[in-house]
């Protein structure tokens, strides 16, 4: 059993049918495009609310993969920065743990398109979490 399984298993993520892909200690979140998927079709470019929620998948996954966790990590909160359009097309995303302590993580993720140097946007958020072991 992955510990991916029981965000994966989620009917919001299936149905907007996120998966990974994993590579030695990095874990790629992909969104495959979807029409559904476009906010503005006069740009054309992807709905917000579906990058940051794909962003906030991404971060869960983070914590799942780097850590033992008896739950899935509940947002606290969380910030994102929208930094350019996002096309009608594939995006990706990574997230990083940059502090975890006893019951609260802190989560870094960017999504990008072609170019992971050019990100379409950002999260910052805190996540509480409970450790496996923990009642």
């Amino acid at each position: 059993m992955s510990p991916l399984d029981p965000l994966l298993s989620s009917p919001y993520v299936q149905m907007m049918r996120v998966h990974f892909d994993g590579h030695g200690d990095e874990l790629t979140a992909i969104l495959p495009y979807a029409d559904t998927l476009v906010g503005n079709p006069l740009i054309p470019a992807l709905h917000g609310g579906a990058i940051g929620a794909f962003m906030e998948i991404t971060a869960s996954a983070a914590l799942l993969a780097g850590t033992r966790l008896a739950a899935l990590p509940k947002p606290i909160d969380v910030s994102v920065d929208y930094l350019r359009p996002a096309r009608p097309q594939d995006v990706y995303a990574r997230g990083i743990i940059t502090r975890q302590g006893a019951r609260v993580a802190n989560v870094r993720v960017e999504a990008w398109q072609d170019r992971r140097a050019a990100p379409v946007a950002a999260l910052h958020g805190h996540f509480l979490i409970k450790p496996e072991g923990e009642s």
